[in-house]
């Protein structure tokens, strides 16, 4: 399997694209995994029985 150069520079290139694009989404993805955790940790916080929403239920 002898490949030309030229193809071998095309894959190259269409790697390189391909990584860029990833470390684009890269700082997205830690972004919803900090808010992820955030939100998470917000519900365990709150005790069962009282909904904070509703301000009738808490007296």
């Amino acid at each position: 399997m002898s490949e030309s150069p030229e193809k071998r520079s095309e894959w190259r290139a269409i790697l390189y694209v391909q990584a860029r694009v990833a470390i684009l989404f890269v700082p997205i993805v830690v972004s919803l995994l900090i808010i992820g955790a955030l939100a998470g940790n917000e519900r365990k916080s709150a005790p069962d029985g009282i909904d904070r929403t509703v301000t009738s239920s808490v007296k």
